[in-house]
């Protein structure tokens, strides 16, 4: 075994002493202030929790809260019982032992239990029935629930416990059977089923567990997880994955977390946003800072004595204390989180990274960063201070395929990144005799056009090509775009600078009947948000066609257009 690991195992193996068991009712007198915020942050909400709850007898989902289209949902209610669970068993909170929420507690437990299936299962409305993953969703809440109902010595408490404990053990007995849709399932299945053992020791759960876990953790050499979402499921695998180390003793769980939290860093940006652009789920191009991250960067934090990670936890408490409401049930169920960190050490600012397996560049240089994408749609992002460009996109009127998406992410000399795209524009000839015989002639698709089979059994001609290759260029955090597009001649093209919105235009004009839509038809352009300039240029502009047909619509917020026509050479400088 290599040292850092066995250092890295042995701590955690340590740690998990105190983490994996639960805190006494007589622990409050000497909680840290973090977690009296947290409890005065919960007890803020609990009057509104109470006014959302459905109490009308004979209502639909009595007992339930109504989501934004009316009605009620399961981790609905789930969230308002591990919100008052927090609330009614701790002697800091003003609701402790209140006798309101004991009442809404009797009142959501029997409305969830009502929301079980046969088997266990739940239903996400939004798409998913009788549903393994969202009913082990929803376990994550009620797992923290029961654990924390079961410490309180109240009699009236004691009937909840045991109906919080009866709704975990038979979702349980769906998902020692149940499938999953998507890979960070699997990990919040057996996070699920590590909650319900915790509660109720059962081999069939440590079977199932052990079943999904010998598909080994889906983790690429760079840290990242399959789906490469990193603001919503690369966080929930990562506590996933801490629970099951915790729960079942298993530390060698804590090292696929340790190096997604160490790849995390290098997507920080300079205010703590975290880069989305590649990610395969719903999170793509959202902003979203790294307070999902903040349970994982803790454990870690602690049981590595890591300042880097420890900083970003600091952080997420300094910039974003109301995002942490929902931890205080991590720090009630595990005391020992809220031990002192260590002492913060720098993150890293000043670097060029390749995350080869994501097609991604991260270039940071101080208050400058960038992304530079393969396989996406935007080539470029890149921000200073508050200046922002979300994404400089290409887009050439190439049959209606001409948005430019890199097959591949070249490097070259460090700091070049190269991206390509090789496209076809082929025209299709008559059918055969014989396969007009054979009623090819009929098959067409429902809009009028040659149907995908026809094309695929034409003999094609006057085929007509495109390359488009994208040269990117750091030097000292200033940015040099080279385009060279090659083929056909005469083809339109447009650059787009898609910036966000709040700053001012310089240089630039407006593109006639578009609304945020400009030119920089030469020299200098400039984007300006308080002290912090981007500035772009040199300008070109051979014609107005910005919204080219197959394109991407355009980003939103003022964008900035550069055109031409192929042959296309320019180059293209941000700083």
């Amino acid at each position: 075994m290599k040292r850092r690991t066995f250092l890295h195992t042995s701590a955690s193996a340590a740690l998990l002493a105190s983490l994996g068991t639960l805190g006494r009712a007589d622990e409050s007198a000497s909680l840290p202030e973090l977690v009296r915020d947290l409890i005065r942050a919960n007890d803020a909400r609990i009057p509104a929790l109470l006014a959302s709850q459905t109490t009308t007898p004979g209502a639909k989902g009595r007992g339930g809260v109504l989501n934004d289209y009316g009605f009620p949902t399961a981790s609905g209610a789930a969230g308002l019982i591990l919100a008052l669970s927090c609330a009614v068993v701790t002697k800091e909170s003003k609701y402790h032992e209140s006798p309101e929420v004991i009442a809404a507690l009797r009142l959501a437990l029997p409305y969830l239990l009502s929301a079980q299936h046969e088997d266990g299962t739940i239903d996400y409305f939004a798409t998913n029935f009788r549903s393994p993953p969202d009913t082990a969703f929803v376990i994550e809440l009620m797992g923290p629930a029961c654990a924390l109902l079961r410490r309180s010595r109240h009699p009236e408490l004691a009937a909840s416990a045991a109906d919080a404990t009866r709704f975990v053990l038979r979702a349980a007995d769906g998902l020692v059977v149940g499938g999953v849709h998507t890979p960070n399932h699997r990990w919040i299945v057996c996070s699920a089923l590590a909650w319900a053992h915790s509660l109720n020791p059962d081999p069939r759960y440590l079977k199932r567990i052990d079943q999904w876990m010998a598909e080994k953790i889906d983790i690429d050499p760079d840290g990242q997880y399959t789906e490469k979402s990193t603001t919503v499921y690369s966080p929930a695998v990562d506590r996933a994955l801490i629970t099951v180390a915790r729960l079942l003793k298993r530390p060698e769980l804590f090292d696929p977390v340790r190096r997604n939290l160490d790849m995390t860093l290098y997507y920080l940006h300079p205010d703590g946003e975290v880069v989305t652009e590649a990610s395969l789920r719903q999170d793509r191009n959202q902003r979203t800072s790294a307070a999902r991250y903040y349970y994982a960067y803790r454990t870690l934090a602690l049981i590595d004595g890591d300042g880097r990670f420890a900083a970003v936890a600091r952080h997420v408490e300094r910039t974003e204390p109301a995002s942490l409401t929902g931890e205080l049930a991590s720090f009630l169920v595990e005391p020992d989180l809220a031990r002192p960190l260590p002492a913060d050490a720098p993150l890293p600012t000043n670097y060029a990274r390749v995350f080869s397996y994501s097609a991604l560049a991260r270039i940071r240089r101080g208050p400058i960063s960038a992304t530079v994408l393969g396989r996406n749609t935007t080539v470029l992002t890149y921000r200073k201070g508050a200046a922002i460009l979300e994404a400089l996109r290409l887009a050439t009127a190439f049959f209606g395929k001409g948005q430019f998406t890199s097959e591949t992410l070249e490097v070259r000399e460090g700091t070049t990144y190269v991206l390509r795209q090789v496209l076809t524009g082929p025209y299709f000839q008559p059918l055969s005799d014989a396969q007009i015989a054979s009623g090819e002639h009929v098959k067409m698709a429902p809009n009028g056009t040659l149907a995908n089979m026809g094309k695929a059994i034409r003999a094609e001609s006057n085929v007509q090509h495109l390359e488009a290759v994208v040269t990117v260029t750091e030097s000292a955090g200033r940015f040099t775009l080279d385009f060279a597009i090659e083929g056909t001649e005469g083809v339109p093209v447009a650059i787009e600078l898609a910036f966000r919105p709040g700053g001012k235009l310089e240089g630039v004009e407006a593109v006639p009947g578009l609304t945020d839509a400009f030119l920089l038809r030469s020299g200098q352009g400039r984007y300006r948000v308080g002290d912090d300039v981007i500035e772009f240029g040199p300008g070109f502009v051979d014609h107005t066609y910005t919204q080219i047909r197959g394109a991407l619509p355009r980003y939103g917020g003022p964008s900035v257009y550069l055109t031409g026509f192929t042959p296309f050479r320019q180059t293209l400088t941000l700083r």
